[in-house]
């Protein structure tokens, strides 16, 4: 049904169910989407740590999964989430907080709401979900 890259991945967009806010951009394979929607939480898959992640394991931050679209190529999901807490490692609400401006500086937008460093000091793995 859908068409996964070479890799046996799809990009997967999350977006705020409630604000229509972009979360965060992830990839899924089969399985990774299948338990999306087994749990009704998001499952990513790593592409630089070759393995599963379940989005707000070690941060508390989960998604619970509202819809699940796909478009019309059939190469891309949109995933509505309530979103508890922050959805990006870094600490914003959202993983595009960045803003170029057209000078090609950049401005941080919103604010931090919670500490990476407290959140994931606990994981030495590096994985940040």
């Amino acid at each position: 049904m859908f068409k996964f890259d070479q890799a046996g991945l799809i990009p997967a967009i999350i977006q705020d169910a409630r604000t229509g806010t972009v979360l965060m951009m992830a990839y899924m394979n089969k399985e990774a989407l299948e338990k999306t929607l087994a749990t009704g939480e998001t499952w990513f898959w790593s592409r630089s740590r070759q393995v599963f992640w379940h989005k707000g394991k070690t941060s508390g931050n989960v998604q619970k999964v509202r819809e699940v679209y796909y478009d019309c190529d059939r190469d891309t999901l949109l995933i509505k989430v309530e979103q508890k807490g922050a959805a990006c490692h870094e600490g914003y609400q959202s993983c595009f907080h960045y803003r170029l401006e057209r000078d090609g500086s950049t401005t941080v937008v919103g604010e931090r709401r919670f500490d990476p460093a407290e959140v994931y000091k606990k994981e030495n793995s590096g994985v940040r979900s």
